[in-house]
């Protein structure tokens, strides 16, 4: 079976208060992020018709502040479906009411998988790839997947070389006291 990804995309707005402020003023990360989570569930939750859990988040930065009295717009969509894991793509956007001006403020991708009522991995619909774009974004979740195997095992304690690193460090802000 294949979904289109339209089927599950979701968007919430919500107005940043002052309850969601840090001391700067700006609106705190931390519940930027948790709204992202949400979303992120939400989307993956309608797109298997399962409880998702979030498995990985990949990279996420803030481009832009968000001030306290803007709308906040959250999009979610499926970008890649594995056989119980799904890659929700997340773009968050800011909007000023009074100027109507809107900031693109962080984009980011949350992989989710899928589980039954038994807590056990389940598999997820398919996606429907219907243009150029949603190619690209499966794709990019593909080449996403690729690198993260081929992540290096060299900084494991029982595999890190101290001598490989002593003069690159010191071409930064670090003093080494050992």
């Amino acid at each position: 079976m294949f979904k289109h990804p339209k089927e599950s995309q979701v968007t919430i707005t919500e107005l940043m208060l002052p309850s969601h402020s840090n001391f700067s003023g700006k609106i705190h990360g931390g519940h930027i992020l948790n709204l992202m989570d949400q979303i992120a569930f939400a989307c993956a939750s309608k797109h298997s018709q399962n409880y998702c859990v979030t498995a990985s988040v990949n990279r996420v930065d803030f481009l832009n502040p968000i001030e306290v009295g803007e709308l906040v717009t959250l999009k979610a969509s499926v970008n890649y479906t594995g056989r119980t894991s799904m890659v929700i793509g997340l773009r968050v956007e800011s909007e000023n009411i009074q100027t109507g001006k809107t900031k693109h403020c962080n984009s980011s991708y949350f992989t989710m998988v899928a589980k039954d009522e038994n807590g056990k991995n389940a598999k997820v619909p398919g996606i429907m790839l219907d243009s150029e774009q949603a190619i690209r974004r499966f794709a990019r979740s593909i080449t996403r997947q690729e690198q993260a195997k081929h992540r290096t095992n060299k900084f494991k304690s029982s595999e890190f070389k101290i001598e490989n690193y002593l003069e690159i460090i010191k071409l930064h802000n670090a003093q080494i006291d050992i």
